[in-house]
Formats: structure tokens, C-alpha cells, sequence
């Protein structure tokens, strides 16, 4: 994941909901090995998309977010994340977009059925395990989508696909804006 956005107390990451999914303790580690617990502000399996709060720590920053929707078929794309184990954690993997609004189909169980259809980037950037969560970068380093699945097969090659950015913060404020509510309720 990354964070996205920092406010006076907290900060927030982006992640995939998959990379969540069914964990107990959240903990977000960054890159100088400084750990934080995490809460869940908000998930949605069909979106693929969640939000960690963490509690705000020095030198904390927000990535810069670009526009999705202003990349061209050939733009250059950079994906960071942590494939295989945190050894390899901040890996950076370099490819264009080869695709803009794939509608992806997804199976949410291993039943080979489709559940859902999602909106992605193609990209043939190597995407690895591990990866999910992890910011899709424009050449000038803003973030324009969150890594989320690959296809794999030995007929494919180098197919890989990102959330665009636009989406994912869309879902996170509405996370967000549910937890506030949820929050002055439970004052009431």
C-alpha cells in the first residue's frame, strides 16, 4: 500500500482488499523499517480497494496522485511494491500501459466463475506476489493506479493490471466518510 492522504492526527494507506482480507492485526511497515499498527476504515471486496488508518508518525508524507486518465496507450509506468517477502520490499518493475479501461473479469472464490467485471489498466510491467496494494507510478512519480492482479498462464505473458487512482480515492472517501459518521454516533 501507500499512503495517500495525511491529515493533523492520522495518516491513510491505500492498499488492495484482497492484501487485508481476513487479517486479525494490521501492521504497515515502511521503508526505513518503521512499524505502525493499522485499523481498517473501510474494504469493499468488489472494488478491491481498502483503507488503513495509521496513527501519524514524523516525516510522513503523502505520495503525489496523478491522472489515470491522462495516460496514452505506450506510457511509460513504474510499479513498486514487495514480491515475494519484505527482503525484497520497494522492488520497482518498469512497462507501459497496454491497455486503458480492460474490463477485467473476476472470481472473488477459486469456482472459475465470474463474479464481477472491473475496470482496469493493462500493463505489462512485471507484477509479482506481493505487489497488490502497491502504487502504479506515471514517469513523473504520481501515483495513477494501485496494483491489483495479473493473468497467468503458459500462454501469457506480461499482463498485468492496476486500479485507476480516480476509483480508488473515490472509494476511500466514502470509507472515510462512513467512519466519521460511524464515529459521531457512537458520541451520540
Amino acid at each position: 500500500g501507500f499512503v495517500y492522504k495525511v491529515d493533523d492526527d492520522n495518516a491513510y494507506v491505500l492498499t488492495n482488499h484482497h492484501v487485508i482480507d481476513n487479517a486479525s492485526n494490521i501492521t504497515v511497515e515502511f521503508m526505513d523499517d518503521v512499524e505502525v499498527k493499522a485499523t481498517v476504515v473501510g474494504s469493499d471486496v468488489y472494488a478491491d480497494i481498502a483503507v488503513l488508518k495509521i496513527e501519524k508518525v514524523d516525516g510522513i508524507k503523502a505520495v503525489e496522485l496523478g491522472k489515470s486518465e491522462d495516460m496514452k496507450l505506450g506510457d511509460t509506468v513504474f510499479a513498486i511494491g514487495t514480491p515475494i517477502d519484505l527482503s525484497y520490499k520497494g522492488t520497482v518493475t518498469r512497462g507501459i500501459v497496454s491497455g486503458l479501461n480492460r474490463l477485467v473479469s473476476i472470481s472473488i472464490e477459486s469456482n472459475y466463475t465470474d463474479d464481477y467485471i472491473m475496470k482496469a489498466i493493462q500493463i505489462d510491467a512485471p507484477i509479482n506476489s506481493g505487489n497488490s496494494g502497491g502504487p502504479l507510478c506515471n514517469s513523473n512519480g504520481q501515483v495513477i493506479g494501485i496494483t491489483n492482479m495479473k493473468l497467468a498462464s503458459s500462454s501469457i505473458e506480461g499482463m498485468g493490471f492496476a486500479i485507476p487512482i480516480e476509483t480508488a480515492v473515490e472509494y476511500a472517501e466514502k470509507f472515510k466518510k462512513y467512519q466519521i459518521e460511524k464515529d459521531l454516533l457512537k458520541k451520540l
